[in-house]
């Protein structure tokens, strides 16, 4: 075999080998809710992803994360948000606290197994604001408010469902969650989501780091 023979075989063994790779890859997750929050978390563990975090911030890496989930799940938008409000949930269960009988309930959440869980958690961007706490949780559970918000905005936008099921949630989980309370900044970020929303419906190159760097305008409007 001459020299230029040899390159091709090797050129299309090497595609051979990318195509496999990229079709085990593809066919690994279910175009489904769970194949794409098991691909999510996991994807937020790998090298790959803890490599961009070395090189980008928090706002940029909300983006990426978005980006991936987006296609993922070949642009549809509803899909990516619903399935980034539980990816970036930071826990995989609930307690529940029963005001009648006086006990509590553990309620389990869409999760991967705990190790991949709190490798996903530890990975997961935290400075948001310029307000975010500086401890190791910073603001965490603020991605499930955007992206809960975002997709109830994006899907049912009549008599502002969205902003009303926030509220809602926010004393719901003052009332029953052990781990909830009402917090204004998270009704904050729940406006951003719905900001965000909008900004899809109008832009479908829109980021997630657009609509939350309106923050720090909403607080002095909101909060002077």
């Amino acid at each position: 075999m001459n020299k230029r023979a040899r390159n091709k075989f090797l050129l299309l063994i090497t595609f051979t080998f990318l195509i496999s790779s990229s079709l085990t890859a593809q066919q690994k997750y279910d175009k489904s809710f769970y194949g794409g929050l098991f691909y999510l978390t996991n994807y937020m563990t790998s090298d790959e992803y803890k490599l961009f975090l070395h090189t980008h911030n928090d706002l940029e890496t909300v983006d990426h994360i978005y980006e991936k989930a987006l296609t993922f799940f070949e642009g549809d938008y509803s899909e990516t948000f619903f399935c980034l409000t539980f990816t970036l949930i930071p826990y995989n269960k609930i307690l529940m606290k029963l005001p009648v009988v006086g006990s509590h309930i553990t309620v389990p959440l869409p999760s991967p197994p705990q190790k991949i869980f709190d490798e996903k958690l530890k990975n997961t961007p935290k400075r948001l604001f310029n307000d975010s706490p500086s401890n190791d949780f910073g603001d965490k559970d603020k991605l499930a408010h955007f992206f809960a918000n975002a997709f109830l905005h994006y899907n049912v936008s009549f008599f502002n469902l969205s902003e009303f099921l926030g509220i809602f949630v926010e004393y719901f989980e003052q009332g029953f969650f052990s781990q909830g309370g009402f917090d204004r900044r998270d009704l904050t970020t729940n406006h951003l989501g719905e900001i965000f929303a909008e900004m899809v419906h109008k832009n479908k190159n829109a980021k997630p780091s657009e609509a939350l760097k309106i923050y720090q305008l909403l607080i002095l409007r909101i909060y002077p």
